[in-house]
């Protein structure tokens, strides 16, 4: 007989960005602890609403499976008391036990059967213990209570094939009943299975699925919008944190005064989105509409028209705070700000942010003349570009600093690249982040992002683990795409020696940390963009630091490996790798000198030793042209020559001038490769 397991957790609200990971952990939790008793079902889903999380597994059995062991006890004739403690710990006697001889003599062996467990009691304990080990990141305790959980528990609701499950956690004992919305429905109710949950939940305007909220409020928003002829501004984080701040949604439209929209747009947007939870609305040319949509928990018998005006009041504020911001800070030029940021510490041990203005400047325009940027707006760009922190704007909203930058800079006439850059400063972000391209942009932003990096491993604080507080990862992946998508062909460990030193670091050890940071960055990132990752090592093998040119090692190696001819030889280069390894552990000596070419009796030998000459040759020149293609391309030179060599000459001769010799050939042909890669890296 199988039934289903239902559980609710019915607290005040759960702050939105912990909901889907909690409903994720109590899955896991609870199944996990079910499997480890024996039990299986077939289905199982969470739930999450701001005031409730839920779990409902179905198909389990109403019973743990009967279990029947056997287990060894000691050898027969052992004293009594081994026997004894044998019995007692397997639950059986004497005369329930048999001999047999294993082989290895003749043991004691008893049959245990194990009787399954009710799943009732089961369940208890299996979900006390997840809800009391449950990981919220953060969590509190309520009254007199000493039980932690994210926000005060009202009810818990846990019932198995209609039965009441006696869970108690947080002092609540749990029933059959829980409550609807907390303004439109909040009166109990007792619920006798999922399927009721559910439905007594809709009834009394609770909408249990996130997904489904999820898509009530974009089907809404859209619709609202398009009433008004305008677009949703796309915002996903948005919509996915206002899923989690209501149960029932209702979508409502409201108005921006007019008197606040020369302000710029992206100040509009943070204060809606981040104060208010607002939903911009666009025109046709993409611009920003005096109109924003509200997401409301509630139904009013005015159609929200009180709950609008309530918004539209709050937002005014907001926006005439910004207004007066935008206007003040207009009045001081950029440039005047510089000296305001040697009262602002960057970090302790790195300096105040005027300090690191000043190594930043230096980077951007050693940079300049890798991405083709003017060396002076560089060093205009990198001057300007911390200033718009000392701004009231940036105070009350930091995550427009570089984008306020770029309006004053406008605002005092700078060059248009000089603004572009403050605002692009701080990209890429992210691997979905837009990555600046523009010359002066590129050397700004891989100024600053190389100056932090070697800042903070200059004092040791490198990223460890799943550890990261500075997001120094971060700033790596944006140093390689900002080279990799813009093909900035500068050598790094130049670079980074330079910002190393400006910390006074003059050991080259910080400088190879950093280098190996980013090289693993760029493996990490170049394996995301579906690079095999041992064609990466076999490039990386050649001690590259210049990313363009070991991205194009590793596409010319692949392509050249995709072929018959490349495949082949990389056999060839394996067997002939095998056999000097072999050779010389036995011989204890390496055979790496040069080829004598008296010794070379075979035509087959002598074609070998020609053909390394010939492909070393015209590989050298190839890589001097970072033509790593035709680099390639000339190892395909020794594909017949090593072909005969191996089926038509014995490597391990008679004559021991002759062996090594031959040897020495075989280490011609690995090392006329391994210039060009590491082959011993490839795999497959």
């Amino acid at each position: 007989m199988l039934a289903e397991l239902l559980l609710e957790i019915f607290s005040e609200e759960i702050p939105a960005r912990m909901q889907m990971r909690a409903a994720d952990d109590l899955k896991r939790l609870v199944t996990e602890g079910l499997k480890s008793a024996g039990l299986t079902w077939a289905r199982v889903n969470a739930y999450v609403t701001p005031r409730r999380l839920a779990l409902v597994v179905d198909g389990l059995p109403v019973a743990t499976p009967d279990v029947s062991e056997e287990r060894r006890g000691p050898r027969v004739g052992a004293p009594q008391a081994a026997l004894d403690g044998f019995l007692k710990s397997a639950g059986v006697t004497e005369a329930q036990c048999e001999k047999r001889d294993t082989g290895k003599g003749e043991f004691w062996f008893a049959k245990v059967e194990t009787k399954g467990r009710a799943t009732l009691d089961t369940a208890k304990d299996t979900i006390e213990k997840a809800l009391a080990g449950f990981p919220w990141p953060k969590s509190m305790r309520w009254g007199a209570g000493r039980t932690i959980w994210v926000r005060p528990i009202h009810s818990i609701l846990c019932l198995f094939g209609g039965e009441i499950v006696g869970v108690e956690f947080a002092g609540v004992k749990a029933g059959n009943i829980t409550s609807g919305h907390r303004f439109l429905a909040p009166k109990p109710f007792t619920v006798k299975d999922f399927a009721d949950y559910q439905s007594k939940l809709r009834t009394a305007h609770v909408i249990l699925d996130h997904t489904e909220r999820h898509a009530i409020i974009l089907k809404a928003t859209d619709e609202a919008a398009a009433k008004l002829d305008l677009s949703v501004k796309s915002d996903a984080g948005l919509l996915d944190e206002v899923t989690g701040l209501v149960e029932f949604p209702v979508v409502l439209t409201g108005s921006i005064d007019q008197q606040f929209m020369g302000v710029p747009a992206e100040v509009l947007t943070t204060a809606m989105r981040a104060h208010q939870k607002y939903f911009a609305l666009l025109d046709k040319v993409g611009k920003l509409a005096p109109h924003f949509l509200v997401v409301a928990n509630i139904t009013t018998k005015d159609g929200g028209a009180e709950i609008v005006a309530g918004n539209e009041r709050v937002l005014r504020a907001r926006l005439s705070d910004a207004r007066f911001f935008w206007e003040q800070d207009k009045k001081a030029r950029l440039d005047s700000r510089v000296e305001k940021l040697a009262g602002r510490v960057f970090f302790e041990g790195l300096g105040t942010i005027a300090d690191k203005v000043e190594r930043v400047r230096e980077l951007a325009r050693l940079f300049a003349q890798y991405t083709g940027a003017d060396a002076a707006l560089a060093d205009r760009a990198a001057l300007l570009a911390k200033a718009d922190l000392t701004t009231e704007m940036v105070g009350e909203f930091p995550e427009l600093q570089g984008l306020m930058g770029r309006y004053y800079a406008i605002n005092d006439g700078e060059d248009a690249s000089v603004a572009q850059a403050i605002a692009e400063h701080y990209k890429p972000q992210g691997p979905d982040d837009s990555c600046p391209a523009a010359p002066v942009s590129v050397a700004v932003a891989l100024a600053d992002k190389l100056d932090t990096l070697a800042g903070f491993f200059a004092i040791g604080e490198k990223p460890t683990g799943s550890k990261d507080p500075f997001a120094l990862r971060r700033a790596g992946i944006g140093i390689i795409r900002l080279i990799l998508e813009n093909k900035v062909r500068v050598l790094m460990w130049t670079m980074i020696s330079r910002a190393v030193a400006a910390y006074g670091k003059t050991s080259t050890t910080v400088a190879k940390e950093v280098i190996d940071f980013l090289m693993d960055r760029l493996k990490v990132h170049l394996r995301d963009q579906g690079a095999r990752h041992d064609l990466i090592a076999a490039a990386a093998g050649r001690a590259e630091d210049d990313f363009v040119r070991l991205v194009a090692r590793i596409a010319a190696l692949g392509d050249f490996l995709a072929t018959e001819t490349g495949a082949n030889l990389l056999v060839a280069y394996r067997r002939a790798a095998n056999i000097l390894r072999i050779e010389e552990t036995k011989d204890g000596t390496k055979h790496s000198g040069d080829v004598d070419p008296a010794r070379l009796v075979a035509p087959e030998e002598r074609a070998l030793a020609d053909a390394i000459a010939a492909t070393s040759a015209k590989s050298s020149e190839a890589r001097s042209a970072e033509d790593f293609a035709g680099a390639m391309a000339a190892l395909a030179g020794l594909r017949a020559p090593v072909d005969a060599f191996f089926e038509k000459v014995t490597v391990n001769a008679d004559d021991p001038e002759l062996r090594a010799n031959r040897l020495k050939l075989l280490s011609g042909i690995t090392k006329a490769m391994d210039r060009v890669a590491d082959f011993s890296k490839v795999e497959g």
